[in-house]
Order: structure tokens, then sequence, then C-alpha cells
């Protein structure tokens, strides 16, 4: 009760949850369950949806095959995040541009002629698809998130990275 008079001071959010159609546990069906797993097919039961709010942007995957078909029509700017020596002594991905995670940010943020003096390749504009790289997923998260907070909006990441490349190209 002490709760009800007060939520009438917060807004309407926490009324409209309030006066939503919730079964009380004792009359589900099966005893004890959580509001996640109600049936909303049985007559009088709302089904809660709750959503989830993230700061970061939706993180969008290529496989293997998609990263081939965006190489092969020139559809996507690659840029792999590993440091320089990773590349010499394991390779890299064919028409990809190595921005170490660490300069990333700065990187995004020069002027084309200063990016391309630098990192061998054409800006990346903010409408571009990008495709961030690394070896196994995890850098190439972090540059997506960075990617993000700078204004990119088509950007995706290659979870299997170099080591899912490698294993892709010995088997054709």
């Amino acid at each position: 009760m002490a709760l009800r008079g007060c939520w009438r001071y917060t807004g309407a959010a926490p009324r409209l949850l309030w006066n939503s159609t919730v079964p009380p546990v004792a009359s589900v069906p099966g005893g004890r369950r959580s509001a996640s797993t109600l049936d909303s097919s049985q007559p009088g039961y709302k089904k809660l949806l709750l959503r989830r709010f993230t700061s970061g942007p939706p993180a969008t995957h290529v496989n293997y095959n998609q990263l081939k078909e965006l190489l092969a029509g020139g559809k996507s700017v690659v840029i792999d995040v590993r440091e320089p020596w990773e590349l010499r002594e394991f390779g890299a991905i064919p028409g990809s541009i190595n921005i170490p995670l660490g300069q990333l940010n700065t990187a995004l943020q020069l002027g084309p002629g200063e990016f391309k003096e630098k990192y061998g390749g054409e800006m990346p504009k903010q409408t571009d698809n990008i495709v961030f790289s690394c070896l196994a997923g995890i850098r190439s998260k972090k540059a997506l998130d960075a990617a993000a907070l700078l204004g990119y909006k088509d950007i995706r990441h290659y979870p299997g990275g170099w080591e899912d490349w490698v294993n892709n190209e010995q088997q054709k």
C-alpha cells in the first residue's frame, strides 16, 4: 500500500506497470512461475513484455561467407584491429586496413588525407559499411562499440576473426 501511494508522484510508468494484468502466483497452473513464463493465450492474462535497453549498438555479426561477399562486391571497408606484428606473423584478410585497437578512436577522427597517409586506405565515412576484424572476435567487438560512440552507423564485426578466416580458406 505504501508503495502504491508513493508511485503516484513518480509518473505514469509505474502506474501502468501496477495496473497491468499480471495473474497472482496461486492462480497460475503448475504453481510458481515468473512473469516471463506466463502463457498469453490463457483468458484474462496479458503478456508482460520487457525490453532491454543498452547504450551500445545491436551486435551485428558477419560470418565468413558474408564477409567474402562484401569484399568481392567492394561494399565494405574491413578494418583489422590487431597489432602490426600480428599481421606480419599470421597474415591478414586481403583488402583490410590495419588500425590497432589502441589507435582506432584517434584514427576515426583524423582527416581523410592524414588517415590515408598513416593507414594506407581511404578514410571510412560514418555512413560506410565497416566490418571490424581481429584474431578471434574480442577486440573487434570493442572496436564496434568504439565506432558506435563516434557516430558510425553501418558497423559490424567478424567474431570468427583471422582464425575463422584461415580455417575457411584452407578448406577451399
